[in-house]
């Protein structure tokens, strides 16, 4: 099997002041909330989002694990819609200490380019900087932070530094290349 050369970059932001707002995008775009955990749900966004940047760390996901991942205090999954079909997604993922990881980002492949993603992040960053709101169990937020890599967007990382981010850490390996998955077999051809 073929190996491929992928750097993965981690940012941070360290005070709710970081976060730098993306304006808002013309047209019917909504943010919601999913406050039922559906399993079915976040596989749809997560391969709709990520099939074709080689997301697949969850595939082989059971429907006990999705749940697992899901039902943990504090995780969060922010939805957009544009005219009420979903655009992409921002799950939150909270950690030791106030830390709370954006576990994963992104658009459908038909959404992206629209300036939905830089909207949506920012969205995102303010729900995981007031989390604790809605968690009343869980700290207040001392640090967000996420990872980008090379396999990513084009656009990706200078949306994070755009919204505020820092880098803290670069690290680079070589991972099999595997064919990304498209959100169903077939579906990127």
């Amino acid at each position: 099997m073929s190996t491929v050369t992928v750097t993965t970059w981690s940012l941070e932001q360290t005070s709710p002041d970081d976060l730098r707002p993306a304006a808002e995008p013309a047209g019917d775009i909504r943010i919601v909330r999913a406050e039922i955990p559906s399993p079915e749900f976040s596989r749809f966004l997560y391969t709709a989002v990520g099939g074709d940047i080689g997301w697949t760390d969850r595939l082989g996901f059971t429907y006990a694990q999705w749940q697992a991942a899901l039902d943990r205090p504090g995780v969060e999954t922010w939805v957009a819609y544009e005219n009420g079909t979903p655009a992409g997604y921002v799950e939150l993922d909270p950690q030791d200490e106030g830390v709370v990881e954006i576990m994963y980002f992104g658009l459908i492949p038909a959404f992206r380019g629209r300036r939905i993603g830089g909207h949506l992040l920012s969205y995102g960053v303010a729900r995981a900087w007031d989390l604790a709101e809605r968690w009343p169990e869980r700290p207040g937020t001392k640090r967000v932070w996420l990872h980008t890599c090379s396999k990513d967007g084009p656009h990706a990382m200078d949306n994070y530094l755009r919204r505020g981010f820092r880098l803290f850490e670069t690290k680079t390996a070589e991972e099999e290349d595997v064919e990304s998955p498209g959100p169903w077999p077939g579906a990127h051809a």
